[in-house]
């Protein structure tokens, strides 16, 4: 992924001319944490200025490299949960005795509950906060997939499908915004790292799925157990979450867009975003710049990229390669274990090229992979294909989700309304995403169906080229926190948890 960083300094003349925002009321009312009985807005050692490395408060410190670890798991509870019944798709394909067609309408039902969270998400984490909102979400996840996994026909399985959507949506954002808070907290990029938790938890959830599907454990029994296991790994991650800081206060034209809390001097025209609270109303009006719509594009495609492999790897591998079940049940896994690679190391490279420089590549690399995979015509080749595909399009998500969060700045209004304008967008890709897929696959082949994804991953490249090429954690360090105060000293620790 060699780029050259000199080249990212400036944003290209296609963003440098907007001037304009694009507007979003979010109902603010009082602050969850200083009205509602809740946690405070502020937790000591978890403000400005504190870190993993502050000397002059061991206790934030501790706060705070917990909370790291508990997103972390967050996300890996997330992936596992999802992964684990992802595999067994043709275990329920065969249990519910449907067709391809048919059961992309299960996700599709799993893509509406999350697009329509996602719509009120930017209202729900200002009033409620992201810390709140996860301690509810997370267990509820788990009784969802149970839930998928106990129902016994085609009309059931969607209404679980779209609860599982709705608690997962409120899951997506909300740990987003907690991995946006945290690195704000060490100033640099720790997004690949949160989203790796997501891709060892989905390995884990899938090697699980593949040796249940070899032992011939059944769809409700092996999904069944992963959420039972789920419920109290949910409960103990409760008491990691950072809180979240306290919102915009005063009159509108103290928080005007592109002011002092909505944007920093060193960005672009284009990319400044601000929230101004009406002190009558309550309501918070929140400015997103143009580009975190950009960012949503690119999220939109990279998520259909991973919903294609996640959902339909395995069939693609059994009914259209010949692949055993239990072999074509390593696809996603696989896939998983490459994602995770990657992300394991992509703040480092992340950090070292910037974000528009990693994405470019990135898209150009899932289409090589996707390429190899869909004119495959032995089982081999097509595992490595995805493998490859891991590899190219781990980054995507998270980098949009960390460009997003950082343009919305440090305000929970702003970045939680910016990343859930980014999540709405991406799940939109994996609302349409298997649909269309499946019902190309109805009308030629599955493999003219995924050979649709290539397209996506051009888009990728391209899209890239449209963000801010200055490195955007650069743009929004915490305030008087900076980067240099907080978290591992050495670049080659950037990513890592702790230990």
């Amino acid at each position: 992924m060699a780029a050259d960083p000199a080249s990212d300094a400036a944003l290209p003349t296609d963003i440098s001319g907007i001037n304009q925002g694009i507007d979003q009321d979010v109902d603010q009312g009082t602050h969850p944490k200083a009205d509602r009985g809740g946690d405070p807005p502020t937790a000591p050692g978890t403000g400005p200025g504190a870190g993993p490395e502050h000397p002059d408060d061991p206790e934030g410190a501790r706060a705070v490299r917990r909370a790291r670890l508990g997103i972390a798991g967050t996300f890996a509870l997330a992936g596992g949960l999802c992964a684990v019944w992802t595999v067994r798709v043709p275990a329920l394909k065969d249990k519910l005795a449907v067709s391809d067609g048919q059961l992309g309408l299960i996700v599709l039902a799993f893509g509406i509950g999350g697009v329509l969270t996602m719509g009120l998400m930017g209202r729900l984490v200002a009033r409620y906060g992201s810390r709140r909102l996860l301690r509810t979400a997370v267990p509820l996840c788990t009784l969802a997939v149970a839930a998928i996994g106990l129902s016994p026909n085609l009309p059931t399985v969607i209404a679980a499908g779209f609860a599982f959507g709705v608690v997962f949506g409120v899951t997506d954002v909300a740990m987003n915004t907690q991995a946006s808070l945290l690195e704000q907290r060490y100033g640099r990029s720790l997004m690949a790292g949160m989203h790796a938790g997501w891709s060892l938890g989905a390995v884990t959830g899938g090697l699980l799925g593949a040796l249940a599907a070899k032992a011939d454990l059944g769809f409700t029994a092996s999904v069944v157990t992963a959420a039972a296991v789920g419920v109290p790994v949910s409960l103990w991650l409760r008491v990691t979450y950072l809180p979240d800081a306290p919102p915009a206060r005063g009159p509108a034209e103290e928080h005007a867009p592109g002011g002092p809390t909505g944007s920093s001097p060193d960005m672009s025209p284009g990319t400044s975003s601000g929230a101004s609270c009406d002190k009558r109303t309550g309501r918070v009006r929140v400015t997103l710049p143009l580009v975190v719509y950009i960012a949503g594009a690119i999220a939109f495609c990279g998520y259909m990229i991973e919903g294609a492999v996640a959902d339909w790897s395995g069939l693609y591998l059994r009914d259209t390669i010949g692949s055993a079940e239990a072999v074509a049940a390593l696809a996603y896994p696989l896939f998983e274990a490459a994602t995770a690679l990657g992300r394991l190391t992509g703040d480092r490279i992340t950090n070292r090229f910037g974000a528009r420089a990693v994405l470019t590549a990135s898209g150009l690399a899932a289409g090589i992979g996707l390429g190899l995979a869909v004119a495959a015509r032995g089982t081999a080749a097509g595992l490595a294909g995805f493998f490859l595909v891991g590899l190219g399009a781990c980054l995507i998500v998270p980098l949009a989700f960390s460009v997003g969060g950082a343009l919305g700045g440090s305000e929970p209004a702003t970045a939680g309304a910016a990343i859930a304008r980014i999540g709405a967008m991406a799940y939109t890709g994996l609302l349409l995403g298997p649909v269309v897929i499946g019902f190309i696959a109805d009308a030629s082949t599955l493999r003219i169906g995924l050979s649709t994804t290539l397209v996506l991953a051009v888009a990728v490249a391209l899209g890239a080229r449209l963000l801010p090429g200055k490195r955007h954690l650069d743009a929004h360090p915490h305030p008087a926190e900076p980067a240099h105060s907080v978290g591992p000293a050495h670049p080659a620790d950037a990513g890592k948890l702790p230990g």
